[in-house]
């Protein structure tokens, strides 16, 4: 079996992700506990007011979950690899996937930059087949415009190989 990537994602990722999901997490319980709200300031809403505080420990639980427990362990699984010939990368808490991705079947390289990532100076790769497109998030600008263009030189090296 091959070995693992060496390469790893930028430690800030963890705090993008801790803000991505703490979001998600923020507007799902707001979207439940919301309209229960308004059922218990009605005359007979006590069992509203049961329905309100496991939502509340719903809310804590998968705080604790998605913002303290999963990213470093997510951090520590994410992986990738760039050789001359293909792209490597590793990913997966529970379901593990590897991708290689040989340079031949590349169609195109392209960085992408939202705002949380933007804020802490972090870019996403995505390298396109025809399959699908694959992602690294979380490196550093600098260094993901140069995972970028390398990517995309190997492809046209072994384009122009056939």
């Amino acid at each position: 079996m091959r070995e693992m990537p060496h390469e790893m994602l930028d430690p800030k990722i963890k705090n993008v992700w801790r803000i991505n999901d703490a979001i998600w997490i923020v507007v799902c319980f707001l979207a439940c506990f919301v309209p229960f709200v308004i059922v218990a300031s009605s005359e007979d809403g006590s069992w509203a007011m049961v329905v309100m505080a496991v939502i509340a420990a719903l809310f804590a639980v998968f705080a604790i979950i998605f913002l303290v427990v999963l990213p470093p362990i997510r951090y520590a699984r994410w992986r990738y690899e760039m050789s001359s010939d293909f792209l490597d990368i590793a990913r997966g808490i529970i379901w593990r996937k590897r991708f290689v991705i040989p340079f031949i079947r590349v169609q195109n390289t392209d960085t992408r930059q939202g705002p949380i990532m933007r804020a802490f100076g972090l870019s996403s790769v995505t390298v396109a087949t025809a399959a699908g497109e694959h992602e690294i998030p979380g490196i550093s600008t600098a260094q993901a415009e140069q995972l970028r263009d390398r990517a995309a030189e190997l492809a046209r090296i072994a384009r122009e190989d056939i």
